[in-house]
């Protein structure tokens, strides 16, 4: 009976150890920015446009380092309050829409996301205070019910100019490089990241296109994901294409 004691313990105090591995949060500072209706802005810098200022209900941010050139658009963070008095446990899950700093923030929320992190009836005083202390840690996009879906954006020209927007990406991946088949040339052409999430091309290929994307996880591992025939032929600006997948 003392040997299967002595076996068991490693595996008991094991655990603890992984699931606090899970939950580490990384100490900063956020302000607000206002907008009429206390939700995000069509006119962020990761290009979503009115995707970016309904999303998530609204709860949406600006990032300062989080950025990373645009290849951190999209992604999702919990945002909690370093101050017990006005502020809850949980915080606010947030979606990453745009590029800002503020006072050395790491976020600047939009009011709808800020007011989420303070107590019941404490939102006026804590938007009183204008930047404060906050803790994050990036969490999985949860869509459910949507696919990956790609947007032809508004100033793309048929045939001879594509840019495109990836929109819902789920998960807690990046989108590091998008690349289109040309069938004629049997080769994979790059787009360009033209800004944020927008990425773009000059005379693109013809016919149904297939699309890889190079996705990236939080240790650093690559992988493509593959798409087939995913923008048509007679593709059109300023409509989303289901590409019947999703990032996980």
């Amino acid at each position: 009976m003392a040997k299967l004691v002595i076996f068991l313990l490693p595996i008991i105090l094991f655990f603890p150890i992984l699931s606090t591995c899970q939950n580490i949060y990384t100490k900063s500072r956020a302000t607000f920015y206002g907008s009429p209706e206390c939700s995000g802005t069509p006119s962020g810098a990761c290009g979503y446009g009115d995707f970016g200022r309904n999303i998530n209900g609204g709860d949406v941010g600006a990032v300062s380092r989080l950025y990373r050139n645009g290849s951190g658009c999209g992604a999702c963070y919990q945002v909690r309050c370093r101050c017990p008095q006005l502020c809850n446990d949980y915080g606010v899950r947030i979606v990453v829409t745009d590029h800002g700093e503020g006072d050395n923030t790491d976020f600047i929320l939009s009011a709808r996301g800020f007011v989420k992190l303070a107590n019941p009836n404490m939102a006026t005083q804590l938007m009183a205070y204008g930047t404060i202390d906050v803790e994050y840690r990036r969490i999985p996009c949860q869509y459910p019910g949507n696919n990956l879906n790609i947007k032809v954006t508004e100033n793309s020209r048929y045939p001879d100019y594509l840019a495109l927007v990836i929109l819902y990406q789920a998960g807690k991946k990046d989108i590091m490089g998008v690349e289109l088949w040309q069938e004629d040339c049997k080769q994979w052409r790059g787009m360009r990241r033209a800004y944020g999430a927008v990425w773009d091309i000059v005379n693109p290929p013809k016919g149904p296109m297939n699309m890889r994307l190079q996705v990236a996880s939080d240790d650093g591992a690559q992988d493509w994901l593959q798409l087939t025939a995913v923008v048509p032929s007679d593709w059109q600006a300023g409509v989303s294409y289901d590409s019947t997948v999703q990032l996980t």
